[in-house]
């Protein structure tokens, strides 16, 4: 499918009537909506981007920021961006796009498809001149976000060069928070970690994650489920991973987070980052040919 094709156009091809939508969204992005009895969602063409997942049962789960962007070129704040190939800076090349470049690049639109109650977007993206000049590798990026009763995102990274490559990738979900200073995340009590507020020291968690200040943590060998408790909006969030053993959990907190030019006033507050990721040492080495695959399973 050709990216440059209008939103009505992509609906004619792929519309679901009274399910699932193709439209201009904000900025005039494209994206697809969907609407069924287990859930609502959205997702956009740039960046793959899943901005909404809303169940039946549930409030938005997902946090948008107010003030965020909607152009090419940017990235969009919240929902779920992609991180690949690396995550954050780049480590030979500081005038690199942080997070990689897939989460500022117009994805293909591959299918939308109906299955009982859940519906799956695919979307892909392959490398190109723009790609190679970051980043040599030839590669070629799926993704599937499936709506129902829960949201599973999927990228898969196919290896279609002649040597092998290594990548890092996260799953950027920001979530919908009451008072992220009320909030916790269970599960990863005695897991070592990485703080990089201090230094990248390594660390232990003793109990259940609370934030009381700004927080960028990179928890290492974590293949198992979180949780995220929220007592002000009285909800759990659960974040059940595949292919995935590390697990970054970030807040700016007030000071970084008043100064985020793309991040409404104090809604820092209100958003928490629980990624499902491979990161650091942790990166991914796919040998020429092969197909890695990292998911993630959110319920409310």
């Amino acid at each position: 499918m050709n990216p440059a094709l209008s939103a009505s156009e992509l609906n004619r091809q792929f519309g679901i009537p009274g399910i699932a939508k193709v439209v201009p969204g904000n900025g005039g992005l494209t994206t697809v909506r969907i609407t069924t009895a287990m859930a609502t969602g959205e997702i956009y063409l740039h960046g793959a981007h899943v901005t909404s997942f809303r169940p039946a049962t549930a409030d938005e789960v997902l946090f948008l920021s107010s003030a965020s962007n909607w152009q090419e070129g940017k990235a969009i704040r919240g929902g779920v961006p992609i991180s690949f190939p690396w995550f954050a800076d780049k480590a030979d090349n500081p005038k690199a796009p942080a997070h990689g470049f897939v989460r500022t690049k117009s994805w293909s639109l591959d299918s939308v498809a109906k299955e009982a109650d859940i519906v799956t977007v695919t979307m892909s993206t392959p490398s190109d001149e723009s790609t190679r000049g970051w980043w040599p590798a030839d590669f070629r990026a799926v993704y599937r976000a499936s709506f129902g009763r829960t949201l599973k995102l999927e990228l898969e990274v196919h290896n279609t060069g002649a040597t092998a490559i290594r990548f890092e990738e996260a799953l950027h979900a920001y979530f919908k928070v009451g008072d992220v200073r009320s909030a916790s995340v269970r599960g990863l009590n005695n897991s070592h970690y990485l703080d990089k507020i201090d230094h990248h020291r390594q660390k232990i968690q003793q109990g259940d994650v609370e934030i009381t200040s700004e927080t960028d943590r990179v928890y290492l060998d974590t293949p198992t489920q979180v949780n995220l408790r929220d007592p002000v909006l009285h909800r759990h969030i659960g974040i059940a991973k595949e292919y995935s053993h590390t697990t970054v959990i970030w807040n700016p907190w007030s000071e970084k987070g008043t100064v985020m030019s793309d991040l409404g006033p104090d809604e820092w507050a209100q958003m928490l980052c629980i990624e499902a990721s491979n990161v650091l040492a942790y990166a991914v080495n796919l040998v020429a040919g092969d197909t890695h695959r990292i998911a993630a399973v959110i319920s409310a």
